[in-house]
C-alpha cells in the first residue's frame, strides 16, 4: 500500500468512498445530501492542511486530511479524518492512514492531533486510535445522530506528538 499526496485527479475514486461512508449514517456528520463538490471542499484540505490517499496500484482504498485543529492560538494541534473504503476495511488501511497522520503532524512541528468527533460507537475507529496513543478525554453526550441506534456520544480524543 503506498500513501501519497491527493492530486485532483484522485477525486473521482475518493468521492464514491466519501459518499459510501457519509450514507452509511455511522461514522460522520456530514450531510448524505451533499453534492461531490460540497464534499470535496470539505474534504479536500488547503496548506497548511494536507489530503492523503492510500492506494494499492491504481485503486484508491482510503484517504485522509490533517492540518490544524484550530486556527491561530490554536494552530499547534493538530486533526485528522479518515475514510477507508468498505471493501477495504480490516486490511490495515485506517491503521496506515493514521501513522502516516501522525508523523506528518510530527513533522511539521505540531505538538499534539486532537480527534473533535469520534462516534462512540464506532468502536474499531475507538480501539485503533486508542493503540495509536490517543486517549477519550471527554464524550459529548447524544451529539450524533445515528442512522440505527439513535442518539450516541461523540468521544474527544488527544495524544501528544
Amino acid at each position: 500500500m503506498l500513501i501519497r499526496e491527493y492530486t485532483d485527479a484522485d477525486w473521482q475514486s475518493v468521492w464514491p468512498i466519501f459518499r459510501e461512508v457519509v450514507s452509511a449514517g455511522d461514522t460522520y456528520a456530514y450531510d448524505p445530501a451533499w453534492t461531490s463538490e460540497q464534499a470535496r471542499a470539505v474534504w479536500v484540505e488547503a496548506p497548511p492542511g494536507h489530503t492523503v490517499v492510500a492506494c494499492d496500484g491504481p485503486s484508491v482504498l482510503g484517504t485522509a486530511k490533517v492540518g490544524p485543529n484550530r486556527p491561530g492560538p490554536g494552530s499547534h494541534v493538530a486533526t485528522a479524518s479518515f475514510m477507508v473504503a468498505a471493501a477495504a476495511r480490516g486490511r490495515g488501511v485506517g491503521r496506515a492512514l493514521g501513522e502516516y497522520a501522525l508523523a506528518w503532524a510530527r513533522e511539521q512541528g505540531y505538538a499534539a492531533m486532537q480527534f473533535n468527533a469520534v462516534v462512540e460507537s464506532n468502536h474499531a475507529a475507538v480501539r485503533l486510535w486508542q493503540a495509536l496513543g490517543f486517549r477519550i478525554i471527554g464524550t459529548v453526550p447524544e451529539a450524533f445522530e445515528h442512522r440505527t441506534l439513535g442518539r450516541v456520544g461523540l468521544h474527544v480524543m488527544h495524544r501528544f506528538l
